[in-house]
């Protein structure tokens, strides 16, 4: 069937078709973005799989949201020559993957999407404020356009089996299980689909994984994995806590967050802004939140510089954290933006880790940009791996498998 999976942004959507069938591997079709929502909006589209000659368009597609958004685009696709790309010649979406960051306690696998999905996802929308609702409003887009299946796949689900030490905060237990406040994690969907790969590379069984895998991005978090599941991971109730981050603050002291409310006169909504929006690589560098202008910068500017070294160092610290949280590990894997694409911050995070058996390759690190490989020499204690995620493929593979159940 054809699958559309869709990836609602605070200003963007991003979207891959695939062809995907119950228990086979998803083939991506046709990939492409709404960039910015509003009269400068623009869409770009490609397909998958033909090289230079894969057809490919860019051009303005004014859209005020999300629904406008999602509308334009499956008209697109619906005509020559992406109608033709999709599997089965009609061009029909059969099925729709949604991503949906938050799913709290309850939803720990994907569902099919009806009323009472959207009315718990709306309920946890405040929790994960820069990805829950645009969620919902490409959900309710697709509900209102398309008869499909409609599918949710949650970030959260694959951090369902941290064990309560993990998952606890140490606040009041009346006050904590009155209002479900609890570690969740995220980025679920790309550690599910790095550990697969790595299992799938290295020949391991999924059970007995014993990973540390760095999603490195604009959003960044770490997980450890033991025996395939998720037992620690760095980011907490929202996608706010852990490591530094391009607009995020990560960990900071909590009186932080009184103290500024109080020195700058700031709401809770300014709170979450300045923490959410202003802070992380760019409230340190003043300069940008995206690493390759500050990895550019870093010789001239010395808060570019200094924002490259924490990120690197929290990301480090990380890593030995959960060293210990695991005993040791088999690998260390980098994923993500960053992880996949910046040999200079791998490096600048690992070279100092060698008292633990982590060591580099230079030409292999230089060299492993955008696709699976190990950059470590082959004598190393602790590889470390680069794999880039693919989180759609499996938001796609789950989606089909669900669609294809009776309702």
């Amino acid at each position: 069937m054809n699958v559309l999976v869709l990836n609602c942004g605070s200003s963007t959507l991003k979207f891959q078709v695939f062809w995907s069938e119950p228990g086979g591997a998803p083939r991506r079709r046709i990939r492409g973005a709404v960039e910015g929502f509003g009269p400068k909006a623009v869409l770009r589209l490609r397909a998958d799989g033909a090289g230079d000659r894969a057809p490919r368009t860019e051009e303005s597609l004014p859209a005020a949201g999300h629904q406008e958004a999602v509308s334009l685009v499956l008209r697109r696709l619906e005509s020559e020559p992406w109608r033709g790309l999709l599997n089965g010649g009609t061009g029909a979406i059969q099925a729709v993957g949604h991503r949906v960051v938050h799913g709290g306690a309850h939803y720990i696998e994907p569902v099919r999407i009806d009323e009472t999905v959207l009315e718990n996802l709306h309920a946890l929308e405040t929790l994960a404020p820069l990805h829950n609702g645009p969620g919902i409003a490409g959900i309710r887009a697709a509900l209102e356009l398309l008869p499909v299946p409609m599918v949710a796949v949650f970030d959260t689900a694959f951090h369902h089996t941290l064990p309560e030490v993990a998952w606890r905060y140490a606040i009041p237990w009346d006050v904590a299980e009155h209002h479900g406040i609890r570690r969740y994690g995220f980025h679920g969907t790309s550690y599910r689909y790095v550990l697969e790969r790595w299992c799938e590379l290295t020949g391991t069984p999924a059970a007995r994984a014993r990973l540390i895998i760095l999603h490195l991005g604009n959003g960044a978090s770490a997980v450890a994995i033991r025996d395939g599941r998720s037992v620690d991971t760095t980011m907490g109730l929202t996608p706010l806590e852990g490591l530094m981050m391009g607009t995020r603050s990560g960990d900071l002291d909590p009186a932080v967050v009184i103290e500024l409310a109080h020195l700058e006169g700031l709401s809770a909504h300014g709170m979450e802004r300045l923490l959410n929006s202003r802070s992380g690589l760019l409230g340190v560098s003043g300069l940008s939140a995206d690493m390759r202008r500050l990895l550019e910068a870093q010789d001239t500017h010395p808060r570019a510089r200094l924002a490259v070294d924490m990120f690197c160092y929290r990301a480090r610290k990380a890593i030995g954290a959960y060293l210990a949280a695991l005993g040791g590990a088999q690998a260390v894997v980098f994923t993500g933006g960053i992880g996949e694409n910046a040999p200079a911050v791998r490096a600048r995070i690992c070279e100092p880790m060698a008292w633990c058996g982590m060591r580099l390759d230079p030409q292999l690190n230089a060299q492993t940009l955008g696709r699976d490989g190990c950059i470590s020499p082959p004598s190393t204690a602790l590889p470390v791996y680069v794999i880039p995620t693919d989180e759609e493929a499996l938001i796609a593979r789950d989606t089909a498998r669900l669609a294809a159940q009776p309702a």
